[in-house]
């Protein structure tokens, strides 16, 4: 509890401390990064007393007892996107378990995760218990997957070093991994809706917000065919309002993208939809600032094949594929049409529908009628490469403790 207050207490020098790290705009760093910290930590100090073993159904004369046992050592390893939330994900639970903690923050983002560690020992964590390492994936990373007293290794990131992550495991201790890999999400858009407009600007924040650096982002928009045009234009207004500048200046909506290596990468998906059929209606391009950076236009791209990479492959950016489709079940094949399932969402005002397609979209979260935005209280985790695992909510807490049995003859 009193790490929560203290990061409510810095919360604006925490928040500039991420921006100048990976451009996110600071209304949003405000909220999503001390913000949500603040409220994980507490979230998991309320837990700690609703946490209780188990009591099993056994013959008279047997007392059996399932208890939970921290597992010892956590490695965590966390992306440069949203830092200090991230790590708070990982870091409370497995903390409040009884655990220690390893934790690797991104090379490009790791200033917040420093001051939350000395905000942790201020605040009466036992030296050792927390132990924030900065370094590379190839070395720091590396050591922590291989190292055969890291019992349990929690990530956040791309699949490739997931992959890396696992083989690690198996040549060392079999450490077991909970990985979280990002996604390629839609957000379906049918005629139904009740208002287009509103649906178009949840949507529209929901691929540009953070410059699209956002795992759950909805960058697969799956447009209902007779609406399709009239949607497009809506989501373009909306896209071409939005004020893309300084991440620390308050009228920014629209932070930079994280380096300019990630730049690149988004302008060469942008090329690459171009050349496979698709259409773009808004941005596309880089934006020159006087104080230079890195800031790319939101963009909007129509006419994206299933086939095509965009429609198949994470961009990380401010990049959306738009694709129309005819009927309920077009809809949700397209949806699942991908080697992803970590988040979804669906525009309708039929309510039969709106279950009909949370049960039959494969993906850890499915928005009904918004996108984005969940407190601690609902688990957060993939299906398919997105991932394993869930962070976040009374769940979070199962990666953390072994399970033991007590066979009690009475």
């Amino acid at each position: 509890m009193r790490i929560a207050e203290r990061i409510e207490a810095e919360a604006l020098e925490l928040a500039v401390l991420g921006v100048r790290d990976n451009g996110t705009e600071l209304n949003m760093a405000l909220k999503a990064e001390p913000g949500s910290a603040a409220g994980t930590f507490r979230y998991y100090a309320e837990a700690l007393d609703k946490v209780a073993g188990e009591v099993a159904p056994t013959a008279a004369d047997v007392l059996g007892l399932v208890q939970r046992a921290p597992v010892g050592v956590v490695a965590a390893i966390v992306p440069w996107n949203f830092p200090l939330m991230i790590g708070a994900w990982k870091l409370a639970p497995a903390l409040a378990m009884g655990n220690s903690v390893v934790l690797k923050p991104a090379e490009s983002a790791s200033l917040s995760l420093l001051r939350l560690a000395e905000i942790c020992a201020d605040c009466g964590l036992p030296d050792g218990v927390l132990n924030v390492v900065t370094g590379s994936g190839a070395q720091t990373g590396a050591a922590l997957a291989e190292h055969m007293d890291v019992d349990v290794m929690v990530f956040t990131g791309s699949g490739a070093t997931g992959r890396r992550l696992l083989e690690a495991s198996a040549r060392s201790n079999l450490k077991r991994c909970y990985l979280e890999l990002g996604g390629k999400s839609p957000n379906i858009v049918f005629a139904d809706a009740r208002d287009l407009d509103h649906a178009a600007k949840v949507s529209a924040m929901g691929i540009f917000r953070n410059s699209g650096q956002v795992c759950v982002a909805g960058s697969r928009l799956l447009v209902e065919a007779s609406i399709h045009d009239e949607f497009v234009e809506r989501l373009k207004a909306h896209a071409e309002a939005l004020k893309v500048g300084d991440p620390l200046d308050l009228s920014s909506q629209i932070g930079a993208v994280n380096s300019e290596g990630q730049l690149a990468a988004n302008l060469a998906h942008v090329v690459k939809a171009v050349a496979e059929g698709g259409e773009v209606v808004c941005g596309g391009d880089r934006i020159l600032t006087e104080t230079g950076g890195s800031y790319m236009a939101p963009t909007i791209v129509t006419g994206v094949r299933q086939q095509a990479s965009l429609f198949q492959k994470e961009v990380f950016g401010p990049v959306l594929s738009v694709t129309p489709f005819e009927t309920e079940d077009q809809a949700l094949q397209l949806a699942n049409a991908t080697d992803y399932g970590l988040a979804a969402g669906v525009w309708t005002a039929d309510l039969s529908r709106a279950h009909r397609c949370v049960a039959r979209i494969r993906a850890g979260v499915v928005h009904v009628n918004t996108y984005g935005g969940a407190d601690n209280t609902v688990p957060l985790g993939g299906v398919g490469q997105s991932g394993n695992g869930h962070d976040k909510s009374l769940h979070a807490l199962d990666k953390y403790v072994d399970l033991k049995t007590a066979w009690i003859q009475l």
